[in-house]
């Protein structure tokens, strides 16, 4: 069940919407800062500082087919929370819409994955923007702990996974992404070679039509987004985030940004949120429109 709010330029209704924006106010495994369950009002209250005009891509956001659904219902329980996203995402894909998750925490990444996964069959693809790896089994006493989502995804949903940005994780972690052969890319690769070369790697590695995109907002320094629920020095920078989105949406069939912790700061990083959400729209709907 969603409860009602808007993005001030969503101004289509759902059944014609092919892009459905949605908040899930769940922060209960958080382990550092609390807080990203009041991220997705706070983009949506910062959404009105931007023009509706995208002169990257020549669009007009006021012009496409865009739906705020509001917020998901969320549970104490995280189980109960990922079963219900879940089936609601499983909804959206149903209905031929691209859901827009604004998290809330990690965690919530691994039931939107699991839907689009049983929804895009075999061409399916995951890559992650974080500073870290996510790969402990369990944290905290809580499987779907928001530090053990890429695990969960890799467990049980696809092998097929990139990570970028990544700079942080437990020894184990390390050694279980090197005995593995995982992809990931970590900060310091994308300054030595370029975010264009290292997007391009990752989308020959993936080699898929459907992607799912997550974005982590601490894969992003906290000099340029401080709001965050684990913020890791020298990460990526905010321009190099926005790149990574404009190449990626066009092969994206979701999309989510989580982690915001909008009580550590004075807006800027929802605003930085808002900002790339806008971004990946005008992105994908472009690539759509035939010239």
């Amino acid at each position: 069940m969603f409860l009602p709010n808007s993005f001030i330029d969503a101004l289509a209704d759902y059944e014609s919407a092919r892009y459905v924006i949605f908040g899930v106010p769940f922060d209960n495994t958080s382990s550092y800062r609390a807080g990203s369950r009041w991220a997705p009002d706070a983009m949506r209250q910062v959404s009105a500082n931007f023009e509706s005009y995208n002169p990257t891509f020549d669009l007009d956001l006021v012009d496409l087919p865009i739906y705020d659904a509001g917020n998901l219902e969320t549970s104490a329980s995280v189980d109960e929370t990922l079963r219900d996203l879940y089936e609601d995402v499983k909804g959206l894909l149903n209905d031929g819409k691209l859901p827009i998750m604004l998290g809330g925490e990690h965690s919530l990444t691994y039931s939107t994955v699991k839907a689009c996964a049983e929804f895009a069959g075999d061409d399916f693809g995951v890559l992650v923007l974080d500073a870290h790896f996510d790969l402990r089994p369990e944290y905290r006493g809580f499987k779907h702990n928001h530090a053990c989502v890429s695990r969960n995804i890799l467990d049980q949903v696809t092998n097929n996974l990139v990570s970028i940005g990544i700079r942080s994780g437990s020894e184990d972690e390390w050694v279980f992404a090197r005995e593995n052969n995982l992809k990931y890319y970590t900060a310091d690769d994308v300054e030595s070679i370029g975010m264009v070369e290292v997007i391009k790697e990752a989308i020959e590695f993936l080699d898929c039509s459907q992607l799912y995109l997550s974005l982590d907002m601490d894969a992003i320094d906290p000099a340029y987004a401080p709001g965050l629920g684990t913020p890791e020095p020298f990460g990526l920078s905010a321009r190099d985030v926005r790149t990574a989105i404009r190449t990626l949406a066009p092969f994206s069939m979701a999309f989510d940004i989580v982690e915001i912790a909008p009580e550590y700061d004075s807006g800027q990083t929802a605003m930085l949120g808002a900002k790339l959400m806008r971004e990946f729209i005008a992105s994908h709907a472009k690539s759509c429109i035939k010239i």
